[in-house]
């Protein structure tokens, strides 16, 4: 029984640290995106995260410590949104899944995607070697059965690390200015469902048309519906 109850108080634990954590890696994102790594401060990162400053300071030593972590996550969600691939996969439906999911974080984490594209902007100074390492092993990886897929005739014959590159470009745009975009289609501040799900539909459209391929059935929005009535 004593053995179980201190299991379930480190269980208990475990899963506040990692809940803090989140709540400040996802705090520090909207800060770091709205003021660069030099202007943010920890306590701000503490205030939007409405947690005292010492917590900050409990789980990351450092703001340098804080920011890494914010680029690792960011990372992290990316290469995880293009799935697994396998050579018998389906061109378009992996094309169009991997679009799909940059587009949801986009719209879901625009500020991660910001801190990033600032951090690229400034020569990527935390980030470089991690850009000519892993990221780059894990593009040649996706790229092979792209390669693959074109030398069976699968796809239309291109440059698949330039097409990587277009989707990032194409995804992260709508979170990276947002503000431009909600400008041009008049919705106020920011986008909703429905400029996400068109956007979406759009460059799933224009990337496997380009690759030769079938456009998958699009989800429909409500504007498109009523359209269609």
């Amino acid at each position: 029984m004593v053995s179980e109850q201190k299991k379930n108080a480190a269980d208990s634990a475990g899963r506040i640290r990692l809940e803090n954590k989140q709540r400040i890696i996802k705090a520090a994102e909207k800060i770091f995106a709205m003021n660069g790594f030099r202007g943010a401060t920890t306590a701000d990162i503490a205030a939007e995260a409405g947690l005292p400053k010492a917590n900050i300071h409990y789980y990351f030593r450092t703001k340098e410590e804080l920011y890494r972590a914010v680029l690792d996550e960011i990372l992290t969600l990316w290469v995880s949104s293009f799935r697994e691939i396998k050579h018998e996969d389906d061109p378009a439906s992996t094309l169009a899944d991997y679009i799909r999911a940059k587009m949801e974080l986009s719209q879901n984490r625009p500020y991660a995607s910001r801190v990033f594209a600032n951090e690229l902007i400034r020569g990527a100074p935390r980030m470089k070697e991690y850009l000519q390492g892993e990221l780059k092993e894990w593009v040649e990886a996706k790229a092979a059965i792209l390669d693959q897929w074109i030398a069976e005739g699968r796809m239309a014959p291109l440059n698949t690390r330039t097409l990587i590159f277009h989707i990032w470009a194409m995804t992260q745009t709508w979170a990276d200015f947002e503000v431009q975009w909600a400008a041009i289609l008049s919705t106020g501040d920011h986008l909703g469902n429905t400029e996400y799900e068109e956007a979406t539909n759009a460059i799933i459209s224009m990337v496997l048309r380009s690759c030769g391929l079938t456009p998958v059935p699009a989800r429909m929005t409500e504007r498109e519906m009523k359209l269609t009535v």
